[in-house]
């Protein structure tokens, strides 16, 4: 008997390591050449580096500052803690202002989202039933109109509307032609039941065109003959949208609620221009406005900072939600697969 013969593992063992049975070449390592450490530096490093100091390294400077009782103003600053924390928490002014936060990171992204999902799905595939799929007629005209307020800078809108809902404006006179006289000089924006409504609306105003577009090019990837065989199995409408649109477009879907979140827990821009003082009862208030508040008109840049703070890990908790959410309604795992 061979020595093959005795050893059959050896001998499959050799002859897979290489044709004809000789041994397997070792792995070789990759020589550090010019272009890979170039390559490296400039798309690896260069990138790191700016995340770093532009990233991290402010987070960290906010997260050292809220620990103190530094004014903004001088090069003084004492080490004081987690006071500035406690102290947060227990002013009624922020938890309203952080509510507010709350509740437009949960009705602004929804009501944005399912409209410019809406409007999409009927500019992409809302056409006749019969047919070649498409959109409704006019489609293009639509999609570039309703995309005209992303193009506005958000403290124009802001201003604009302001006027539009003030006492004397096209709002009231507009109603008041149908006879509604009660909304003479009704201040929009100036009573605690309708100002938080119409910022609402105003945010979603300007975001709805944008995030349309943004659905309709992530639609328009879906294959046509998947509707076709949808269509020809006597589905409807809606019933398309929620089997075969949403499902395929979920991950689009997750990254701009992400976007709009993060937008809607910012809204200083918008909350700046419609109500600068914070509204009435502070209905309209956000985050943001009571830190720029705090740092800018009373000197508490340490305070301030604790509230910087807290609003990145509120911002952190929200997107960390929303992927939870995707993941255990059927999106993608960490691998990528379904």
């Amino acid at each position: 008997m061979t020595a093959a013969g005795a050893d059959p593992g050896r001998a499959i063992a050799a002859t897979l390591g290489k044709p004809g049975g000789g041994k397997a070449p070792r792995r070789r390592r990759r020589k550090l050449t010019f272009d890979y450490v170039s390559f490296m530096v400039v798309f690896l490093g260069l990138p790191l580096a700016i995340f770093i100091i532009f990233v991290i390294s402010p987070f960290v400077q906010a997260a050292y500052y809220s620990l103190t009782d530094w004014s903004g103003f001088s090069q003084t600053m004492n080490f004081i803690g987690v006071q500035n924390y406690i102290k947060l928490f227990q002013d009624g002014q922020f938890l309203t202002a952080m509510g507010n936060n709350i509740f437009l990171a949960i009705v602004v992204p929804l009501i944005t989202l399912s409209l410019a999902l809406l409007f999409a799905t009927l500019i992409t595939v809302g056409g006749p039933s019969h047919g070649q799929t498409r959109g409704l007629q006019g489609s293009s005209f639509y999609r570039v109109v309703s995309f005209f307020p992303y193009v506005i800078p958000g403290i124009i809108i802001g201003l604009m509307w302001a006027q539009i809902f003030g006492p004397e404006g096209l709002i009231n006179g507009f109603l008041q032609m149908f006879g509604l006289d009660m909304f003479e000089s009704f201040p929009w924006l100036g009573d605690e039941r309708t100002a938080m409504a119409v910022s609402v609306f105003v945010i979603i105003w300007g975001f709805v065109g944008f995030y349309m577009v943004l659905f309709i090019a992530s639609i328009k990837g879906i294959p046509g003959e998947i509707f076709e065989a949808v269509r020809l199995d006597g589905a409807g409408r809606f019933r398309t949208a929620i089997s075969i649109t949403i499902p395929l477009i979920r991950d689009n879907i997750q990254t701009a609620y992400i976007y709009v979140g993060i937008m809607a827990l910012d809204a200083f821009v918008y909350m700046a221009a419609l109500n600068p003082n914070g509204g009435p009862a502070n209905s309209t208030l956000v985050m943001s406005q009571y830190l720029f508040e705090m740092a800018f008109s009373q000197g508490k840049f340490g305070y301030a900072s604790s509230m910087g703070v807290v609003l990145a890990v509120i911002t952190l908790i929200f997107a960390a939600i929303v992927f939870t959410v995707n993941r255990l309604a059927g999106g993608k795992d960490d691998g990528g697969r379904r």
